[in-house]
């Protein structure tokens, strides 16, 4: 991925399993981050050697940094995909809003991953609907709206 994949501030991308085509919004905080970052290079991220990395090359990088800064085993680059996933989910976004940011193609796979985030956010939205039925309700019973 690099520079020119980013046009009218938007990441066109293919993603690697489905092989779906996603078009992508690039946050102002990373637009900033990218144009902030030298490079002559065609890819965002490269190697010491300034060669992109290979198809596994930066999840083993990545899982050596995880190392390096003593994290735990459960840290992986695949973890930062999934948590972003729950993020999304967190913040309200659909089953299907999240499949265009991923480029999965069932809403199944997506489920999976933003599982416990769907739990905990509808289990709060349905405590604050019962919080406001029950202000509602005693507001009409004193007769005011």
């Amino acid at each position: 991925m690099g520079r020119q994949h980013i046009r009218d501030g938007e990441l066109a991308v293919r993603q690697g399993k489905t092989n779906a085509a996603l078009l992508i919004p690039v946050l102002p905080e990373l637009q900033a981050i990218i144009d902030a970052t030298p490079t002559g290079h065609l890819t965002l991220l490269v190697t010491k050697t300034g060669k992109s990395y290979g198809a596994n090359d930066f999840s083993e990088q990545f899982r050596k940094w995880c190392d390096d800064a003593g994290l735990p085993p459960e840290c992986s680059f695949h973890g930062l995909r999934k948590a972003a996933l729950t993020r999304l989910a967190d913040a309200g976004c659909t089953a299907h809003e999240i499949a265009a940011i991923s480029g999965h193609k069932t809403l199944k796979e997506v489920e999976r991953y933003t599982r416990a985030a769907d739990q905990a956010r509808l289990a709060r939205n349905a405590m604050n609907r019962s919080l406001n039925l029950g202000s509602n309700a005693k507001a009409a019973r004193r007769g005011t709206p």
